[in-house]
């Protein structure tokens, strides 16, 4: 997704306006992000750091849960207000993201000092809105949001990376389809949509090519991805089949033929979608990061059930056996929920049963939060702040724990790490921001790959 070589002549001929954004939440709000960003270039406008230089300033909002709301409500209030007080008056305030998606009426009516509203639908489109709002061709208030988002990027899209040089993140797939009851996401992302695996691949080559040594998949199911296009190619009223159609262990199988040396990781599997053939690549394929990301959210049956979450406490004990079995060295990362409506506190020990025994070794605890719209908001049982805090420290207190007896486990072997800064690094088992460093005692070459003796451990970070 590079530029394209023209944007210097671009901007050099035109007047410069000037863009900043403040991005929030995940790192799929971030891919948003640098492809807004790319449009804004594209279009011969610069970007700027520094919100008080910026003629129009876009907030990237998050709405994943109530305290990203609240943090993207006060970015944009905050970001007012220094409108007011700084040095650009006539500074233009754009809203984009989740947030912007789904709640577009509701915030054109209580944000006055809001120029403009953008959806999902709108990432590739943000500099010729731009264009229109600084000429005056947009009406104050403006939304330009659509109801069903559809758009998914394509290996060629205008991107300006936001992370370094030499890890990035590459949008799979957007949407969901999945019912869980705690989560609005498919409300504002709509339905699941893969890109076409030559747009996948044609992408890896080309961030291989520019020297990038990490490849983070991300969608909001990446084991789902190709599957929904096996329906369009069978046709109405035709059986469906993974062989009318793109995997994921195929795309794995064409990626690990690619030259150079670099890994690919992959970031929000679903636990319902696994097979034995992707099991199989990702245990033959020396490029697949060591490395798997699969939210469970909760592990009594009881709670699957009321959470929606299509899978069983069998499926998933069993499909943890299966990957650990055939994939060694594998590193397991997961996210539970606690305070979900109606956990009682036996569901929530049984919880505490299965993170002892399974020992993760890269874990999350998120306290559930009440999403307007979703089914969850309506069940009877909430669960009081005070429970949740209790459950939530009582989770994190075991897994600090266990975090710290598998970081002492590898004291003494080396290593291979990738450089993020001069002393810091990570292992094939960190996933950047939300893992593991290694700090190392001697500078090492930034974006490179590196071994290292594990000296010791530090909290969750080790020393090398």
């Amino acid at each position: 997704m590079s530029l394209s070589n023209n944007l210097s002549e671009k901007a050099a001929a035109s007047r410069l306006t000037t863009v900043g954004m403040i991005s929030l939440g995940c790192a799929k709000n971030l891919v948003d992000a640098e492809i807004m960003l790319g449009s804004v270039l594209e279009r011969g406008m610069q970007i700027t750091r520094r919100a008080e230089e910026a003629d129009v300033l876009v907030v990237n909002t998050c709405a994943f849960i109530d305290s990203a709301k609240e943090e993207s409500i006060d970015a944009i209030l905050e970001a007012h207000q220094q409108r007011e007080l700084g040095q650009r008056p006539n500074q233009k305030l754009i809203v984009s993201g989740c947030m912007s998606q789904r709640f577009a009426t509701e915030l054109r009516a209580s944000l006055p000092e809001v120029d403009a509203f953008i959806g999902l639908d709108q990432v590739g489109e943000l500099g010729a809105i731009v264009e229109r709002l600084v000429d005056g061709g947009v009406d104050s208030g403006r939304s330009f949001v659509t109801p069903r988002p559809t758009y998914i990027p394509d290996w060629d899209t205008p991107r300006f990376r936001l992370t370094p040089a030499h890890s990035v993140f590459l949008k799979v797939a957007e949407g969901c389809n999945h019912p869980c009851s705690f989560c609005v996401i498919p409300q504002m992302r709509g339905r699941h949509r893969s890109r076409p695996p030559g747009s996948v691949l044609a992408e890896v080559r080309n961030l291989v090519a520019e020297g990038v040594k990490e490849i983070n998949f991300i969608s909001q199911d990446t084991t789902y991805y190709g599957m929904d296009l096996w329906a369009e190619r069978a046709g109405p009223r035709q059986p469906v089949d993974s062989t009318r159609g793109p995997t994921l262990a195929a795309l794995l199988r064409e990626i690990e033929q690619i030259e150079g040396d670099f890994w690919v990781r992959l970031l929000y599997t679903h636990p319902a979608h696994w097979s034995d053939e992707l099991i199989e690549t990702i245990a033959q394929c020396g490029k697949v990061a060591r490395y798997i990301d699969m939210p469970l959210q909760h592990i009594d049956e009881a709670m699957l059930g009321r959470m929606r979450r299509e899978t069983s406490r069998s499926h998933i004990e069993e499909l943890i056996v299966r990957l650990r079995s055939a994939i060694p060295g594998l590193a397991l990362r997961t996210t539970f929920i606690v305070g979900f409506p109606g956990e009682r506190e036996a569901e929530f020990d049984s919880l505490l049963e299965f993170i002892e025994r399974v020992r993760f070794e890269r874990l999350g605890i998120f306290k559930y939060s009440r999403e307007e719209g979703s089914r969850a908001a309506k069940m009877p049982n909430q669960i009081s702040i005070p429970q949740k805090n209790a459950r939530y420290r009582r989770a994190m207190t075991l897994q600090q724990k266990i975090a710290r007896e598998i970081a002492a486990a590898k004291v003494g072997r080396e290593l291979k790490l990738l450089v993020d800064q001069p002393l810091i690094a990570r292992t094939e088992a960190d996933a950047p921001e939300v893992d593991t460093r290694v700090i190392l005692s001697a500078t090492a070459p930034v974006g490179q790959f590196v071994r290292r003796e594990i000296r010791g451990a530090r909290g969750y970070d080790l020393l090398a």
